[in-house]
């Protein structure tokens, strides 16, 4: 009988997950093709942002709405996943 050596198991590709909070949105993300990766993605010359879940510039834990602030850890965030 041959000795076949077991493959290794492949590597699962690495997600691209946005590091944002779901809800956050500005005019700039209506236009985005995939989740916004950097703040750059969000912000526009107007630097406005809001929240989906208040529609206003404070998120629900009653703080305000900015790509830097709406990350994993804060009590509202929801990621894409």
């Amino acid at each position: 009988m041959d000795d076949i050596e077991p493959s290794e198991p492949k590597a699962a590709p690495a997600l691209n997950v946005s590091p944002f909070c779901i809800h956050i949105l500005s005019k700039k993300t209506y236009f985005l093709r995939g989740p916004p990766m950097v703040e750059s993605d969000i912000l526009d010359g107007s630097r406005s942002c809001w929240c989906r879940r208040t529609m206003q510039v404070l998120g629900p834990d009653g703080e305000v709405v900015h790509p830097e602030e709406c990350r994993a850890g804060r009590s509202c965030f929801e990621s894409i996943l």
